[in-house]
């Protein structure tokens, strides 16, 4: 089995039809400070709400720290006409070992319901099968959260794990749905790849 492929210099730019995947700059922090303030966004999502731009700068700060590291990636998303960042999306938990890695993405409500969070989704996990050499993908939910359940069904994740109040945030306990992607899947149920990246 060949190594994974976690070499992010030069970072790798992503293209889809309607969505720019570029690396989040600390000049993109009034944005998405947007974002991690949305108690909408953040609702499911067990991280602190940033209350202050600082906050959110310390956010991508981490980000670009993880990425020096090569132990994981996230991308800011953004329409092709606006540099705007309307979400993120991106693998980190990664396991060498075993080839694995956790998905994680958000985005501005007002952007919910035109798929443009499975087309972000679609170009990041060929970029995870086809160049980074995962072998699967998998996502811890709260079950609650029944939007990002069906984007990961859309996306053709299939449930593995159903866990009672095994997490405990802002003081209480929450359940944990755990889906995953084999890559063998990914490829029988898409066919092709769907993105383009930028040298």
């Amino acid at each position: 089995m060949e190594p994974l492929n976690l070499n992010f210099d030069p970072f790798p730019t992503l293209e889809t039809e309607r969505l720019s995947l570029r690396r989040l700059e600390l000049s993109d922090a009034k944005d998405y400070h947007e974002i991690r303030s949305d108690k909408t966004v953040m609702q499911y999502i067990a991280r602190p709400l940033a209350q202050k731009i600082d906050d959110t700068i310390a956010v991508i700060e981490r980000v670009h720290e993880t990425i020096k590291n090569a132990e994981g990636i996230n991308w800011a998303v953004s329409l092709k006409n606006d540099p705007k960042v309307i979400g993120t999306v991106g693998f980190y938990r990664t396991n060498h070992t075993h080839y694995r890695t956790e998905i994680g993405y958000e985005m501005r409500p007002q952007h919910w319901g035109k798929g443009l969070m499975s087309e972000a989704i679609q170009a990041v996990l060929n970029y995870a099968f086809f160049t980074m050499n995962f072998h699967s993908v998998e996502a811890n939910i709260d079950p609650v959260n029944r939007r990002s359940e069906n984007i990961l069904v859309r996306n053709n994740f299939i449930k593995e794990a159903h866990f009672r109040e095994n997490y405990f945030f802002e003081g209480r306990f929450t359940d944990s749905a755990i889906y995953s992607l084999l890559k063998s899947r990914h490829l029988a149920m898409t066919g092709k790849l769907n993105e383009r990246i930028l040298e």
